[in-house]
């Protein structure tokens, strides 16, 4: 081999080194690229997630009340119905004792 054709080879190997470097170098950078903006969208993506769960704890947190509003409000049912149902028992007790006493009067009156 003579150094003329040497030579050639030479930077024909140069050549194809800094080719397969480029090659290596822009298919990493699509890697790169690609893997940046898949992380930009997963932020994106967390920052959405992160509102969307505090808008549901406040949600869920409004439904809690309302709830707990609902139970006191049938409580309240209940101590009224129970109220009722005492002078309910109250008032017939009375109303039998009156009847008693004016069948009584009736008997003992004089015809």
């Amino acid at each position: 081999m003579n150094a003329r054709s040497c030579r050639k080879r030479r930077r024909e190997v140069i050549t194809a080194a800094t080719c397969l470097t480029e090659a290596l170098v822009n298919h990493l950078n699509v890697g790169v690229a690609q893997a940046y903006m898949n992380q930009r969208k997963l932020d994106h993506e967390v920052k959405t997630l992160q509102v969307q769960a505090a808008q549901f704890a406040k949600q869920t947190g409004q439904w809690i009340g309302m709830v707990e509003n609902f139970n006191q409000a049938l409580k309240e049912i209940g101590d009224v119905e129970n109220w009722a149902r005492s002078i309910e028992l109250d008032m017939r007790t009375i109303a039998t004792a009156l009847e008693y006493v004016y069948k009584g009067q009736l008997q003992s009156a004089p015809s």
